[in-house]
């Protein structure tokens, strides 16, 4: 599923995000969703949200 839709994420869902630091690299990490902070309905890198473990990034793909 696209990461870059507000209307595919869900709290509690499974994604991958990146953080601002691995960007360059594109390391990703896996968590679940707590918090969307996106307000747009798109965003072309990719909705940002927190993770239950606190980590913010732009979710890249959906499992």
């Amino acid at each position: 599923m696209d990461g870059t839709k507000r209307s595919n994420i869900k709290l509690g869902a499974t994604v991958l995000v990146v953080q601002k630091q691995d960007q360059r690299t594109g390391k990703l990490t896996e968590g679940i969703v707590k918090k969307i902070l996106t307000n747009s309905p798109e965003q072309y890198h990719g909705i940002k949200v927190m993770l239950e473990s606190g980590i913010v990034g732009r979710v890249k793909e959906l499992r």
